[in-house]
């Protein structure tokens, strides 16, 4: 099986595709580095241009006719920056999506999977959510995930395309052989602002802590980057039994999550149990779109993929580690 990691340069999109060799699929990557790493390419099909670019789309297929399946993970994900840069987001995030998707279809590619979000959900009571939960996203950068997958489903009525959104929770840790990790040497997420405060010896902000969680601070449900790269490969080895070709259902969501939600007082306990050491901690308002936050209660993901997730929140913190130690030996800023 050969398939088209579109974003495959990127932090999930080049641990997808080292997920994809391990098993024995040719991934080919496209990727226009704005956020990805060339050196996260290496030794692999590699394409450097834009998922808007319909020529450079057309070449790929016709170089690669054997691409059977088409991945999506090519986005901007910085939530604060979305609510500062809203137009940028709709941009890249939804205007070269709807000309990435017209020109997959019109290379005659039926299946397709596509990076989405759980920040699209609107939380329950006790903030867990599943597949049918109501959609309420609410930052800019939530709001084109779930733009995209509405244009995803109308496209998949209107046409042969077979599509699965992935609705992602909250990816931590790297590739555990660590040929890969976050790209960026202080990341904005919790996790990323815990290990510079480690390694600088800085205060870590819990921002938002009037939340009506169970200790008022955000709740996440951290699942390991690589876990979610398997899930993309039982995604793609199973596609055409969760729909298959000429089936009643062209269109489905599954959430990739671990089923626990963690706070973000209990990551700063964990962060310190792993690290072995306390870090100096302050308390603060929220970030501009940060919500409250959400945990799967789904099974679907489990019963669909044949998937549930290996690592802990402390593999994912530790591996993190190890990949933030290693990071600036690897890339060249």
């Amino acid at each position: 099986m050969k398939v088209l990691v579109a974003g495959g340069a990127g932090f999930i999109g080049s641990t997808i595709v080292s997920a994809c060799l391990d098993d024995g699929i040719e991934p080919v990557v496209l990727d226009n580095l704005c956020t990805g790493r060339i050196e996260f390419t290496r030794d692999r099909i590699f394409y450097q241009g834009d998922i808007a670019d319909g020529p450079l789309l057309d070449r790929i297929f016709a170089e690669h006719p054997d691409i059977s399946a088409v991945v999506h993970a090519a986005a901007l994900i910085v939530v604060p920056e979305s609510v500062a840069e809203p137009l940028r987001y709709y941009r890249e995030n939804v205007a070269k999506s709807i000309d990435f998707i017209e020109h997959v279809v019109r290379n005659g590619r039926e299946r397709f999977l596509f990076s989405s979000s759980a920040s699209i959900y609107r939380p329950g009571d006790d903030f867990s959510v599943d597949e049918e939960s109501p959609l309420d996203p609410t930052s800019p950068y939530a709001r084109t995930k779930a733009m995209t997958e509405w244009i995803l489903g109308d496209t998949c009525v209107a046409t042969d395309l077979r599509a699965l959104s992935l609705r992602y929770f909250n990816p931590i840790g790297a590739d555990p052989r660590l040929r890969t990790g976050l790209q960026v040497r202080r990341p904005t997420h919790a996790l990323g602002k815990l290990i510079g405060a480690f390694e600088d010896d800085e205060e870590f902000l819990v921002t938002g802590v009037d939340w009506p969680t169970r200790d008022g601070s955000g709740i996440r449900d951290y699942v390991h980057v690589w876990d979610l790269a398997r899930a993309h490969v039982q995604a793609l080895r199973r596609f055409d039994t969760i729909l298959p070709p000429g089936g009643e259902r062209s269109y489905e969501v599954i959430n990739l999550g671990t089923g626990s939600g963690t706070t973000v007082r209990e990551l700063v306990a964990a962060f310190e149990t792993v690290a072995g050491r306390p870090l100096r901690v302050r308390e603060t308002g929220p970030r501009p779109g940060d919500s409250a936050g959400s945990y799967t209660r789904s099974l679907r993901a489990r019963t669909l993929l044949d998937w549930k997730p290996e690592f802990s929140v402390e593999d994912g913190i530790r591996h993190s580690l190890a990949w933030s130690a290693r990071r600036d030996s690897l890339l060249a800023d």
